[in-house]
């Protein structure tokens, strides 16, 4: 198991599960968030160690309803429907500023949203996506589910050595200012695969999309899942859970 080395400093993270929630209301809770670490982390630079205030880091599960997410640097052909074939099937579209191309949250996904100070955990951009991507991956193998990186793709993949199969079960976008993190990743446990075939996920036209559901040929438990994943995401990064609310 990889895990970042413990610098002797507990790190606290604020857990909050937020149930089903508009994509929009869920990034404007973010950006709230992101300010919030931000504000606190920029203070204590003015101040003598002993004078600091102490700063949380987050994390937050949320499903949304059917929506896509076209990233910053994402080909908006990558759509492959019209705003009127969106809305006949319930779903709504943004363009936001995340890495990556485009994707889709829904239903039955676990969409993880982490605000850390990487600086707090000692870490860089591209080593924060290889523990977000080996916390799935262990996660995968609570049930029986052979994950693994794909070279030149971010998340998490399924069957990436054998052409033709290889398949994303879980899609990582992030944004990172001053060090501090948003976005992060969508995770397929019960997800309508259906909606994919409306757009390239991620800007692939040559790789598939499945789930926990779809690999195991059963609806899995999701409120199960996030337990085990919360706990992996825990391990990697070596942080603790706070009990103070979000």
């Amino acid at each position: 198991m990889e895990q970042i080395e413990d610098a002797g400093i507990k790190k606290m993270v604020i857990y909050k599960d937020l149930g089903i929630m508009d994509y929009s209301d869920a990034w404007d809770f973010q950006k709230k968030l992101l300010s919030q670490v931000q504000e606190i982390k920029l203070f204590n630079q003015q101040l003598p160690y002993c004078e600091q205030t102490s700063n949380y880091n987050f994390l937050l599960f949320v499903e949304h309803p059917h929506v896509y997410t076209l990233g910053k640097s994402g080909k908006e052909h990558n759509l492959l429907v019209n705003e009127a074939f969106l809305r006949e099937k319930g779903a709504q579209f943004y363009k936001i500023d995340r890495g990556g191309d485009i994707t889709y949250h829904g239903p039955g996904q676990i969409v993880g949203y982490p605000i850390f100070d990487l600086e707090a955990f000692n870490l860089g951009v591209k080593q924060y996506v290889h523990l977000i991507e080996q916390a799935i991956i262990q996660t995968l193998e609570k049930y029986n589910i052979l994950g693994n990186r794909l070279k030149g793709a971010t998340g998490v993949w399924l069957d990436t050595d054998i052409p033709g199969k290889t398949r994303k079960i879980c899609a990582i976008g992030v944004k990172v200012s001053r060090y501090v993190t948003m976005h992060g990743f969508a995770f397929n446990v019960n997800t309508d695969l259906d909606y994919y075939h409306y757009i390239n996920p991620c800007g692939f036209v040559d790789k598939g999309v499945t789930s926990m559901e779809k690999e195991l040929k059963s609806k899995v438990d999701i409120e199960e899942v996030k337990n085990v994943l919360h706990d992996q995401l825990a391990k990697v990064f070596g942080f603790e859970f706070s009990d103070i609310p979000a």
